[in-house]
């Protein structure tokens, strides 16, 4: 039981998972500064001048407090999608074709077979003749 999870750990999938997780959670920060500072006016200014953005109030006579902000919702998935993109492309794009290098020089050359093994085929060859 413990040991699928020592060669999990001695792997160095959890080094590379927390580096990526660190540097993505950082990223994200950035790109969430971007999108409210520079999309979300961009996407408010779609919405009435009555409104406070992007969105509508679900009952017109409390309009602040039941007012559903679409602008907030368009921020998170493009934040979302923005921070997927570059995670992939800068880790998990790199790591994919390192393994593939690595797995590429990992596979053992095809040996010749043995002398014995020659043998035995040269036997089986000949017994294949006398029955044709």
């Amino acid at each position: 039981m413990f040991q699928g999870f020592k060669d999990f750990i001695l792997r160095g999938n959890v080094i590379e998972l927390a580096v990526a997780v660190v540097i993505g959670s950082a990223f994200q920060k950035v790109v969430d500064t971007f999108v409210t500072a520079l999309i979300t006016p961009i996407i408010n200014a779609a919405g009435s001048p009555e409104t406070s953005g992007l969105g509508f109030p679900i009952r017109p006579d409390m309009a602040e407090q039941t007012f559903i902000d679409l602008s907030v919702m368009i921020n998170a998935l493009i934040v979302f999608l923005i921070t997927a993109l570059v995670v992939y492309f800068i880790f998990v794009l790199p790591m994919n074709k390192l393994a593939e290098r690595r797995k590429k020089g990992i596979e053992p050359e095809p040996e010749t077979p043995s002398e014995d093994i020659l043998l035995l085929q040269e036997i089986r060859d000949l017994l294949r003749e006398r029955r044709a």
